[in-house]
């Protein structure tokens, strides 16, 4: 159960660095250059990094939620972790995400600097849910440790 949930934990933990990284070093400047998060025009691929982060981070967190399952004070935790994840995914799926796509897909004579400006901001926002699941993954992998 404690690898499982450490593995979780850790993949938390890289997508929030990836997040700390876009905001750190990739949104302070597209917004007035939107060929850097443009892959068909030479900029970074984002898809790459956080499709295959959240396919793992899922897929790995239900893993824990399954083997720890029988422990409360684990699931309980784990429990807390997938709400706040499930939260932001879907705010992100609904909202940013088409957003990003659309970015990525324009012209970048055609980007409006303040709309792409907004997004990054707003983009912030998604910040504190990815802490709270990080938080609660980390008091999630204590209990786990406790227990042996």
């Amino acid at each position: 159960m404690l690898v499982v949930v450490a593995f979780a934990t850790a993949l938390a933990l890289a997508s929030v660095g990836g997040g700390l990284y876009e905001f750190t070093v990739v949104d302070p400047f597209w917004p007035k250059r939107p060929d850097l998060v443009q892959p068909t025009r030479g900029g970074i691929s984002r898809k790459r990094f956080w499709i295959s982060i959240h396919v793992a981070f899922e897929v790995t967190l239900i893993a824990a939620l399954v083997v720890a399952w029988s422990q409360p004070a684990v699931r309980n935790c784990l429990l807390v972790a997938l709400a706040s994840h499930a939260v932001m995914r879907l705010w992100s799926g609904f909202d940013f995400i088409p957003k990003a796509l659309a970015f990525e897909k324009a012209d970048p004579a055609a980007v409006s600097e303040a709309a792409a400006r907004a997004w990054t901001r707003r983009s912030r926002l998604r910040l504190p849910l990815d802490l709270i699941t990080c938080g609660a993954l980390l008091t999630a992998f204590a209990a786990a440790a406790r227990l042996g």
